[in-house]
């Protein structure tokens, strides 16, 4: 893996042939491969052959398979939300504050970015290049944050609501709404060995709030960190 894949300077070939492609071009031609087929279906030989060229060549532009993921996922998130102007260090966070309404629109953003792409959550695991994109999305997050955190705290906190984010997206079997009517099938005969499957069900069919995990759990996450900043203050 070449860490410093995104942020080395490329150096000019002095010799041979112009390069004939982009970054960006070798992505977009991965990207479609992983959104028809999964991430699986990727390979240098694979992409290359897409865009008419032979595997060999795809190495003057990227090193190898990790590099071009990284560079998929690059391209796959883009960049971050506008989320308005840094918290001052002086001001004075309440709950239900404009960093709560950046947060959501962060978090928003990025599961719809995940939803774009079934294969970017699988994409954005283990070891990779880290690049621009990826980096400024944690840096968006950080800055909207309320004072009154420590850096350990506010690198845990954009991590917890990340991991809400990955947690929903990540989710298999459909909506929620889905998956009721799925067990509902099952509950009709076995009812009586869950029944705080079936009251919840039924509290649920009677009264609504079905498919709202993100947004509850999101709250969740950021009524703690508002109850941690007023704490201090």
């Amino acid at each position: 893996m070449t860490a410093d894949f995104f942020w080395a300077p490329r150096p000019r070939p002095t010799r041979g042939p112009k390069p004939a492609l982009t970054l960006d071009q070798i992505a977009d031609a991965a990207i479609a491969i992983a959104d028809a087929e999964g991430l699986a279906a990727v390979s240098m030989q694979r992409v290359a052959a897409d865009l008419g060229y032979t595997k060999m060549s795809l190495y003057r532009y990227l090193p190898g398979k990790t590099e071009l993921i990284a560079a998929m996922l690059e391209r796959a998130l883009g960049g971050p939300p506008e989320l308005g102007a840094p918290l001052s260090p002086a001001a004075k966070p309440e709950l239900g504050g404009d960093w709560r309404a950046a947060l959501t629109a962060w978090a928003t953003a990025l599961l719809n970015a995940y939803a774009g792409h079934a294969w970017a959550l699988e994409a954005s695991t283990g070891r990779r290049p880290i690049g621009p994109h990826e980096l400024a999305w944690m840096e968006r997050a950080l800055a909207v944050l309320p004072p009154g955190l420590s850096g350990a705290e506010r690198l845990d906190a954009v991590a917890t609501v990340a991991g809400h984010v990955r947690m929903i997206a990540g989710q298999s079997g459909g909506a929620e709404s889905d998956l009721a009517a799925a067990m509902g099938m099952v509950l009709r005969d076995h009812a009586e060995r869950y029944p705080a499957v079936v009251a919840a069900l039924t509290d649920v069919a009677a009264h609504g709030g079905a498919d709202n995990a993100f947004a509850f759990g999101l709250d969740r996450i950021l009524d703690g960190l508002a109850a941690l900043v007023a704490h201090r203050v």
